[in-house]
């Protein structure tokens, strides 16, 4: 806001003409005076500097580009259940399906997914955009309202290092593409302001509604618009001021009222740690203005997750901030007649604050009352009247616009790019965020906790379980904890501690069906299978469409023999995830085993093109084309198997089986088969009789009947002691044909092992 009542100095002014220069012999001017006068025009259209800024803000957030998803980028990015079109209609209509009932964001994320997958650029490079778009809107209303120093204030907002957490994390859309709707409804509500045409009024309200279907923050807007009313014209009239904005408010109230329900049911912003005194909220709203000042002021030390303050009305020098802050507003409130900017900017500032001054209940606040985020469109305040001083006060020095205050202010934006560029670097991937946030909040239950859980996605289970015993030391009953704790030691085997874990967060979180399922999942390793069954159903029962619960329900069920109820829950996994590989393997899987071989043939194709790295697939997709006689595909997909895993002992072997018995002689490669064989077998330490048989039959076909003979006679041995009646009767024939020095042709093809699904 600009800090002077009356003296305005124009921003877009335009410079010093050019002193006209002596003409060329050929009577035209040299070039470097053309190129001189094009740029001059240029920067005073106005789309010069603006490239310029787009260029620079582009390039500070450049370590970000590539920057992996954090946190809970995955569960803000499109689902693989909604990324249908009946799924984009899910996002309007259902709050609960995306994580937060933003739709207008998740439908850009929609397509965004649509666009370039999962791959982080594209998500990173459309943030970037629309901040820098929204610093080049914040420019044009400066210039509108002509405020001094409005290139300066663009230009600290697109480069200030607190708008990082904004910018780089791709969760954060919700604060740039609502800023960019709260700035162009600003824009154009100013231009209604001034020609009281209705088709910007009806243009601006759009605008507004859809920055509220965006992030509902932004319902201050309104008031922040009756601020610069109030600033422009030292009084608001109610017919020309107020009255027109009624609208905007009733949408930004309801809108507000449904997001704070919203929050309550399906975010979880209630319980225990909510319940705070109304002095508490007014100490935490005291606190949280001067610490975003400060930052902004002081951009150091900035954290991806600040310590949680303890707040007691108990404790004197808490109150000191409350009262500051009052004490700063009765000494702008006096200064008002001589000078509206300082009290506007700060009307503005903690105004748009509101929402996240701890007076309404926000998910966060279970573990920070601040976060660098909240104050994206607060800081515009203070930015703007930082830099109309700063223009001021070079005016007044003869400096503004001349080499030395150019110079001191490409140095105040250099400073704030570097340090821009700095922070964007924690946000490279989960691991170095959680990292640095734990060097500056180390006494953070929530930080252990995603560290750990960072550690344990890549594979570093024992460092893992060290962090979230670090968390569950500062929060005992830190159900995430606790769960993730459960996960970690049932990958080291260690199910009956996992369990242990699993039964506590549930005695915390009972209607939370993740740590059913995953209680299910150990339950299950230890053969306590009706139980696992139980908690599966149970999962279910609290989120129907869980479609992980519906896949490790049916592979419980096809292991019993269960295949009709088993493929009844692979398909309902497919209704809520259509792209989930395993249901799609297993559904094919147990469509194999019902003798419906062409199904089961497009369901693993479907598998392999949602994971093409999916061996076990490629696997059951070769045994299913090879009852089907396409020996050519069969033996790609084989091929394809042993390239993703060259120790995959049943590809091995269904290969080797394959080049051994296949009746076309010109698919038969018997030393292959060998190889192939032999290797299956070592891996298996010997004691297989499928493998074993597999070996035989390799034997026979290179030529070496006495080791045919030997091997067949082996497995026989291990089929009889197996009880393995209908392998032992094969094997008996096949041996009659080595002793009779003739190889064994599988007419059928029937040695194909499927791969089994997990859990």
């Amino acid at each position: 806001m600009n800090p002077t009542a009356d003296h305005q100095l124009n921003s877009s002014d335009p410079a010093p003409e050019l002193v006209p220069t002596a003409k060329s012999k050929s009577g035209r001017e040299p070039a470097a005076h053309g190129i001189a006068k094009f740029l001059l025009a240029a920067w005073n259209r106005g789309w010069l500097p603006g490239l310029l800024l787009a260029i620079a803000t582009f390039t500070a957030y450049q370590p970000a580009w590539n920057g992996k998803p954090i946190w809970d980028d995955d569960n803000h990015l499109t689902k693989p259940e909604l990324r249908s079109l009946a799924g984009l209609a899910r996002i309007w209509i259902q709050p609960g399906a995306s994580q937060q009932y933003y739709p207008l964001v998740h439908s850009v994320f929609w397509v965004e997914h649509k666009l370039w997958g999962d791959a982080p650029l594209g998500y990173h490079l459309v943030s970037i955009l629309l901040h820098a778009f929204s610093a080049l809107l914040l420019l044009k209303i400066l210039r509108k309202l002509e405020m001094p120093g409005a290139w300066l204030a663009a230009a600290i907002f697109a480069l200030h290092p607190v708008q990082v957490e904004s910018v780089a994390w791709i969760s954060e859309l919700k604060n740039t593409l609502s800023g960019a709707f709260y700035l162009g409804s600003a824009l154009v509500y100013l231009r209604f302001d001034q020609t009281r045409r209705m088709k910007f009024y009806v243009a601006a309200l759009m605008l507004f509604g859809l920055g509220l279907l965006s992030k509902t923050v932004i319902a201050t807007l309104p008031a922040a618009l009756l601020v610069v009313f109030w600033w422009k014209r030292r009084k608001l009239s109610w017919k020309q001021d107020v009255q027109p904005l009624l609208p905007f408010f009733l949408a930004g109230v309801v809108t507000g009222l449904f997001t704070a329900w919203v929050e309550r049911k399906f975010v979880g912003a209630e319980g225990k740690v909510f319940d705070l005194t109304l002095i508490e909220r007014f100490l935490i709203a005291g606190r949280v203005i001067w610490f975003y000042l400060g930052k902004l002021f002081w951009p150091a030390e900035l954290v991806f997750i600040y310590p949680r303050w303890e707040v007691s009305g108990a404790v004197w020098w808490q109150y000191l901030y409350p009262a500051a802050t009052l004490l700063l507003l009765g000494g702008l409130w006096a200064l008002r007649r001589r000078n509206r900017g300082p009290l506007a900017a700060l009307l503005f500032f903690g105004g748009t604050l509101f929402p996240v001054l701890g007076f309404l209940n926000v998910y966060p606040f279970r573990y920070s009352f601040v976060a660098d985020h909240y104050q994206y469109l607060a800081s515009l305040g203070i930015i703007t009247a930082t830099s109309a001083g700063a223009a001021l006060l070079l005016t007044r020095w003869k400096l503004w616009r001349q080499p030395a205050g150019n110079t001191l202010c490409l140095a105040v934006l250099a400073v704030l790019a570097g340090l821009t560029w700095r922070q964007c670097g924690i946000y490279a991937d989960s691991e170095i965020l959680w990292k640095t946030t734990l060097a500056r909040n180390p006494h953070s239950y929530l930080v252990e906790n995603n560290f750990g859980h960072a550690l344990l996605q890549q594979g570093q289970v024992d460092d893992a379980i060290v962090h979230f015993q670090k968390a569950l030391e500062i929060l005992p009953d830190y159900e995430l904890a606790l769960n993730n704790l459960g996960q970690a030691l049932l990958q080291q085997g260690r199910a009956d501690e996992a369990i242990a874990h699993f039964q506590k967060a549930l005695k915390i979180r009972p209607d939370n069906a993740k740590i059913h399922r995953n209680l299910a999942n150990a339950l299950l390793q230890i053969g306590r299978t009706d139980e696992a069954m139980l908690h599966y159903q149970k999962a279910l029962d609290l989120l129907p469409g869980y479609a992980e619960a519906h896949n490790s329900l049916g592979i419980v069920l096809a292991q019993r023999g269960q295949l009709d109820e088993a493929a009844v829950h692979f398909q309902a996994a497919l209704e809520s995830q259509p792209d989930h590989a395993k249901a799609h393997n297993n559904l094919g899987l147990v469509l194999l085993q019902q003798g419906r071989v062409d199904a089961a043939i497009a369901h693993f194709q479907k598998a392999v093109e949602i994971q093409p790295d999916f061996a076990p697939a490629h696997n059951n997709l070769a045994n299913a084309l090879l009852r089907k006689g396409k020996l050519f595909e069969a033996l790609g997909h084989y091929q394809t198997v042993l390239e993703l895993q060259p120790n995959n002992i049943r590809a091995l072997s269904n290969l080797a089986w394959m080049l051994s018995t296949c009746p076309a002689a010109f698919v038969r490669n018997g030393t292959r088969a060998m190889e192939l064989a032999q290797r299956a077998n070592q891996l298996s330490g010997g004691q297989d009789p499928v493998i074993l048989r597999t070996l035989a039959a390799a034997y026979a076909e290179g030529g070496h009947f006495p080791e045919a003979i030997t091997t067949a006679q082996q497995a026989l041995q291990l089929a009889n002691f197996q009880s393995n009646t209908a392998l032992a009767d094969m094997l008996r024939s096949q041996l009659q044909l080595y002793q009779a020095g003739s190889p064994f042709r599988d007419t059928g093809q029937t040695n194909g092992t499927a791969n089994p699904g997990h859990p």
